[in-house]
């Protein structure tokens, strides 16, 4: 087994998934590498202590941040990283690392130049986005991965066949570099379940250290789709939250997001269509609200759980 000078903290936030979170620990307890520290950070109403007690053999710490919040779950576990790491990231409880996932990563880093801030495992179930050429036309996706558009939309970075470099990372599937960690934190802003908020803080960091994609470093999303009901929610989201992201970042244009959000009311309500399903028109009614509460300015801060 290869020795890497690097050591690694993960921070799991979790909320209500004891199955998912025993899977997810299971697949890191059988890497050929384990990582250094763990620390869980439980929002759920139940606890997870006896899931966390399974894995023995594993340095784990838990921490209770009630009630819950992505971002503020993901800083109070960052908080709590031992000062001897030098790489720290989050890792989703509703992930599944492959055989030498975690080996591959370090062994990256044992040779990744000072200029790389941040290390995404690569999620090879991730699916390819579609009608890229209409999206493309209202600047919300483009044929190039991983990259930050003008209007603040980011493109998706898809499953990488080799190593990629990008704009943004995803939240829960990155490591960082200690001094990246030690320079920024979550913005508590985005409440609840969160959208954007890896976008958010992964695009500030980007505009110091390069970021990249591993792609042998293999893992699984197995996500849960978003609960019929909380499509609404998150339609306005994609508008209340978007533009707080653009307001944030001047190299971005106000009018090419409102074009960009009027694209994403007509992707959601087409797709609703296209597939006789009713989440994508309240995507769409949310939308449509959230925006007209932007162009009014009564966008408000808003959280709640989408699945």
């Amino acid at each position: 087994m290869p020795t890497f000078t690097n050591k690694v903290a993960v921070v799991v936030p979790t909320k209500d998934r004891p199955r998912d979170l025993a899977r997810m620990l299971g697949s890191v307890a059988s890497q050929s590498h384990l990582p250094d520290q763990i620390i869980i950070v439980d929002g759920g109403d139940e606890t997870v202590e006896d899931v966390v007690s399974k894995f023995p053999a594993m340095n784990i710490q838990y921490l209770r941040v009630y009630p819950p919040s992505l971002s503020r779950q993901r800083n109070a576990g960052m908080e709590a990283v031992d000062p001897s790491m030098t790489l720290a990231g989050y890792l989703d409880d509703d992930l599944v690392l492959e055989s030498g996932a975690m080996e591959t990563m370090l062994a990256f880093w044992e040779k990744a130049p000072p200029d790389v801030g941040g290390a995404r495992f690569n999620i090879v179930n991730e699916e390819i986005p579609r009608g890229i050429r209409i999206k493309s036309l209202f600047a919300i996706e483009s044929q190039q991965r991983g990259i930050v558009l003008h209007s603040g939309y980011q493109t998706s970075i898809g499953p990488a066949s080799e190593n990629r470099y990008a704009r943004w990372l995803s939240g829960g599937v990155t490591l960082w570099r200690r001094q990246v960690i030690e320079k920024f934190s979550y913005d508590e802003w985005f409440q609840g379940t969160g959208y954007l908020e890896d976008v958010d803080y992964s695009y500030r960091v980007g505009k110091k250290y390069t970021l990249v994609v591993v792609a042998n470093a293999r893992v699984q999303h197995l996500s849960y789709p978003v609960r019929k009901e909380r499509n609404y929610l998150l339609g306005k989201w994609q508008a209340i939250n978007r533009m707080y992201f653009v307001k944030k970042n001047p190299e971005f244009s106000v009018p090419l997001f409102y074009w960009a959000t009027l694209g994403q009311i007509m992707v959601n309500a087409g797709k609703s269509m296209a597939e006789w399903d009713s989440a994508g028109l309240r995507r769409a009614l949310g939308n449509t609200v959230g925006l007209l509460k932007v162009i009014t300015g009564r966008a408000e801060r808003t959280g709640g759980i989408l699945k």
